[in-house]
């Protein structure tokens, strides 16, 4: 365990700078007992003496002389420490985001805060769940979520709206088309595994409507979804933003749902007994940013 101090190097310094306990207790505003007592212990800790003392006078004998470089070097990386921290301290905020967030929103989201603020970020991607576990046991500073999961220890903000939209290969036979709800009902979905985010919005969304959903394959990644869509093996459904290029490309195509709106929310969390950095306020609020952004966008298509 470490006993030395900064105070007691610092003490240090000053003696052996000025040559008097007075007059360097003076330079740091510090009684005479106050130095005595802090050379005192440092002394002490250490197992040698530091000064020859002649009279009022003290100078360096050679434990004192070994030291003091090494002293001096310790207490200015102390003072360019909170030198730096006053200036706007630089941070490792720790993200954890979920696949779609992290995948396809994320990475814009960052762009700017990259550019002005001094923080080096890492984000960890998995499902909503794997997310939430991360916040709680204090592996991340601040989550995105896409799943409305609630938690006694988290903070859960809303965030941004999501378009969900299903989708299938341009040759499927629903493709462009309005079915009724048995014929989407009995089609060979591919989905996320359970507890995904994905997965509970669109069981919230359409089970009620649908009744089941013969799910035939089950996948742990949107990218493997996307590759059995390109295969003709069956339909799915999934954010809007993670098939845009497809969509305009031809690649995929969207099935419609009559009367029914596919929509969700993302959330912001983070643990409730945490106070966010600097850092992971600086997210919040770029993601309010974004989320005014984004509606604003809406409110003048509309």
């Amino acid at each position: 365990m470490l006993k030395i101090t900064l105070r007691e190097l610092e003490v240090f310094v000053a003696i052996s700078q000025a040559g008097q306990v007075t007059a360097a207790g003076t330079a740091l505003g510090l009684s005479q007992s106050a130095m005595s007592g802090a050379i005192g212990e440092l002394e002490r800790r250490l197992g040698v003496t530091l000064f020859d003392r002649i009279g009022r006078r003290v100078t360096l004998n050679e434990h004192g002389r070994y030291l003091l470089p090494r002293a001096l070097n310790m207490l200015q990386q102390a003072n360019d420490l909170e030198t730096i921290y006053q200036q706007g301290a630089p941070s490792r905020l720790k993200i954890a985001a979920s696949l779609t967030i992290g995948n396809y929103v994320l990475p814009a989201l960052l762009a700017p805060l990259m550019q002005v603020a001094n923080t080096r970020y890492e984000v960890e991607i998995g499902n909503s769940p794997a997310v939430m576990k991360m916040l709680l046991d204090c592996k991340a500073d601040i989550g995105l979520i896409e799943a409305p999961l609630t938690h006694s220890n988290l903070m859960c903000e809303l965030w941004l709206k999501d378009e969900m939209v299903i989708f299938c290969h341009p040759d499927h036979p629903l493709a462009g088309s309005t079915p009724n709800t048995d014929e989407l009902a009995q089609c060979a979905w591919i989905l996320r595994e359970p507890g995904s985010g994905v997965r509970q919005s669109l069981e919230t969304m359409l089970l009620p409507h649908l009744g089941a959903i013969n799910v035939v394959l089950e996948l742990g990644s949107g990218e493997a979804i996307r590759e059995a869509i390109r295969l003709n093996m069956g339909i799915s459904c999934g954010s809007r933003r993670a098939i845009t290029r497809e969509l305009a490309a031809g690649t995929f195509a969207t099935i419609h749902l009559k009367n029914h709106a596919l929509e969700r929310r993302f959330f912001i969390v983070w643990h409730a007994e945490k106070q966010l950095t600097a850092g992971a306020e600086r997210l919040r609020m770029a993601c309010h940013q974004w989320l005014e952004n984004e509606q604003r966008v809406l409110d003048h298509a509309a």
